[in-house]
């Protein structure tokens, strides 16, 4: 079971994720990597992974303020126990940073680059933020985000096929602009000779009277 949860804090809203327990999250980090979420976490803490899809060519580090509490305020009230402490570190890190092996245990979380995270300090949970973001809950299955990454393959593999398309178009009307210069390049000494034998008729001309003569010098 998958949460979705809309932050309206920016325009259009984001949308967030939230595996029902630690064991929905892998999953759940499995299905959407394709869109190469943000994972927030409490800080030596067990918590809820809550994931944020970022808009195309939105930058991981570069993130509204308002947007990251938001995901802070739900990774922290996600939190059996941090959700009744104060003053909780949230981490963040693209999905792709993250580190797991078979020897680490479900849940655990750790990282390949260090500086590729950063984290938000949360003095108290914030009860308006918290039901804001409630008031945005839908669930759905995780088949159904499933579903949206085959679709997502689907468009990445048919953009794929269109753009080998098109650079095949231009490789042709390059090849063809590359024989049209040969054929020129080779003819064009043949071309000037026809030009100058048309213009001087052969080296005659015709007089009033219809006889051939040569030309004077």
């Amino acid at each position: 079971m998958v949460y979705y949860f809309l932050s309206t804090t920016v325009d259009p809203a984001a949308v967030l994720y939230v595996g029902k327990d630690k064991f929905e999250s892998i999953h759940l980090e499995l299905t959407i990597s394709f869109q190469e979420p943000q994972q927030f976490h409490a800080d030596n803490l067990s918590s809820a992974h809550v994931y944020l899809r970022l808009k195309h060519g939105q930058g991981w580090d570069s993130l509204p303020v308002a947007l990251v509490e938001d995901c802070a305020q739900l990774t922290k009230a996600n939190s059996i126990e941090g959700n009744k402490k104060d003053n909780v570190t949230v981490i963040y890190t693209p999905w792709s940073n993250l580190f797991k092996n078979a020897s680490m245990a479900t849940g655990q979380v750790s990282f390949k680059d260090h500086k590729k995270t950063r984290t938000i300090l949360v003095p108290t949970r914030q009860n308006p933020t918290i039901n804001r973001l409630m008031k945005t809950r839908t669930v759905s299955s995780a088949d159904e985000l499933f579903a949206d990454k085959e679709n997502h393959l689907s468009e990445l593999r048919a953009k794929a096929r269109e753009k080998a398309k098109e650079a095949r178009k231009e490789e042709e009307r390059l090849a063809k602009e590359r024989r049209e210069e040969k054929y020129r390049r080779e003819h064009a000494y043949e071309d000037l000779m026809k030009g100058d034998d048309e213009g001087d008729g052969g080296g005659k001309r015709s007089n009033q009277d219809g006889w051939d003569e040569d030309d004077f010098m």
